[in-house]
């Protein structure tokens, strides 16, 4: 059986990370991973919710919205319904468990880091694409804190990235688009740091349960995107840092 788009079972739609995409954000990126277009952006606030107040402890939260045309059919806006959908509650809570995960809360000191997750275009793992687009838009807002001062250095503990595996039609497959996802008899994703820690995963059957095998077998292959989309991640901010374009 053939991808969709031809592409190997264990092989990654093209991957570019654009880094400082929005020019007044502390840090952004707008990650392109096949179809799936997704901005990052990252906002520094000088205070804390009320739960951490006197602690000395930062927070990492994020915003998530699809615009209308990001799919094949038009999505009503969240403020046309008066409220966040819940599904934009779950992708969004999912984005801000990922980055707090590898961050050092306490160095932040009491503010707040808002992470807006924006899909242009929806072509199947927007929420794994805004996990691993959203490290570097964090990695650059804290960068800039410390040049500021703020800071005394970058408080991340590991890159943290995610992606999305399945089987479709009895194969095991990386990175599903939107087509495949639809199809999958299991779906997961996948959180990973780059010391190999997994921080989520979320698993599904459609129909069928499926074995410890299986399972074994999705987050190997998982693990093989991630490590790909660690290397991007770095080879990102390094060509940043040296003026060379991504």
């Amino acid at each position: 059986m053939k991808r969709v788009d031809g592409r190997s079972y264990d092989e990654l739609r093209p991957v570019r990370i654009i880094p400082g995409f929005q020019a007044f954000a502390e840090g952004s990126a707008m990650i392109e991973l096949g179809q799936t277009q997704v901005i990052c952006a990252v906002s520094v606030e000088e205070r804390v919710p009320a739960f951490l107040k006197g602690d000395g402890s930062g927070w990492i939260t994020a915003e998530y919205a699809m615009l209308p045309r990001a799919a094949v059919s038009r999505t009503p806006r969240d403020s046309s319904l008066g409220r966040v959908g819940g599904r934009s509650q779950e992708i969004q809570r999912f984005i801000g468990r990922s980055l707090r995960a590898v961050t050092n809360l306490n160095a932040l000191g009491e503010r707040t880091l808002i992470v807006d997750c924006d899909v242009l275009q929806a072509d199947g793992g927007t929420r794994t694409a805004a996990v691993t687009g959203s490290y570097v838009a964090l990695y650059l807002a804290l960068e800039k804190l410390v040049n500021m001062g703020i800071l005394a250095t970058i408080p991340l503990r590991s890159a943290v990235a995610a992606i999305s595996v399945g089987i479709v039609h009895s194969y095991s497959m990386l990175d599903l688009c939107y087509d495949e996802d639809f199809g999958a008899a299991v779906d997961f994703n996948v959180v990973m740091t780059s010391k190999g820690e997994f921080v989520e995963v979320q698993g599904t059957a459609e129909g069928k349960p499926f074995s410890r095998e299986t399972i074994d077998s999705l987050l190997s292959l998982a693990e093989k995107g991630i490590r790909q989309l660690f290397e991007i991640q770095q080879d990102t901010i390094s060509r940043l840092k040296t003026g060379k374009t991504p």
